[in-house]
Order: C-alpha cells, then structure tokens, then sequence
C-alpha cells in the first residue's frame, strides 16, 4: 500500500487549465491514474480520443461535453464515462469554468483527430 501526500501530488499545466495528478504510475505505483482538472473559463481542450476508457465526475462549475457525435450540458455531482475510441471535446463554462476529478488506466493514450497518437499525458503517466 501507498500513502501518497498532497506536497507530492503532480501539477501539470495546459492552456486550458490544471491537471493535478493524485496517484499514477510514477507516483505511488497505481495501476490507474487520478486527477483533478480545475478549467480555465470558456476554455476547452483539443479534439481527441483516448485508447483507454475515463471518468470524469464534475465537482464545480459547468462544461459542456462533446462525445461521440452527442453534446452534454454538466454540472456539480455529474459524471461522464467517456469510452475509449470515442472523439470527445469538453469545453468549460464561460463564468467559472469547472473543477473534475478523472480515472484512467495507467498508460491510457490521447489519439488526435488525424489518428496520431499523442501519447500518454504527464498527469497519466
């Protein structure tokens, strides 16, 4: 077992906002990876895919998610499976953007829109 503390949680920043990384492969051995996302408002990230199914459960703010061909309004208590090869976007709310917490497998891929693949993010690995 491992016991990880926050002043060794992992922060990783995007023009979108913060991922904080809370237990992945790199930090205390998991198999799966966990993180907050604190959005930037009206931001979103970059269309993609990912090879590896996530959870996104919504904490704070909105955001509207785009996945598979259908678009979702969320808020506070909300949680979103997003499949694995299935496009998805999520954009933040334009007041105040949104607070999330994420699980992935360790490892899990971002595949761009052209069939790329990005690799794993910094706050997977």
């Amino acid at each position: 077992m491992s016991v990880i503390r926050h002043a060794q949680s992992r922060r990783s920043e995007t023009p979108a906002g913060v991922m904080t990384t809370f237990a992945s492969p790199t930090l205390g051995g998991a198999t799966r990876a966990v993180w907050r996302v604190e959005a930037t408002p009206a931001t979103s990230g970059p269309p993609h895919d990912f090879d590896a199914e996530q959870v996104w459960t919504f904490l704070d703010g909105t955001a509207t998610v785009e996945l598979g061909g259908e678009t979702f309004t969320v808020a506070p208590g909300d949680t979103v499976v997003m499949p694995p090869s299935t496009p998805r976007r999520v954009t933040a709310g334009a007041d105040v953007g949104f607070t999330a917490v994420v699980t992935a497998p360790a490892g899990a891929r971002a595949i761009l829109p052209d069939g790329t693949v990005h690799g794993v993010p910094p706050w997977i690995a």
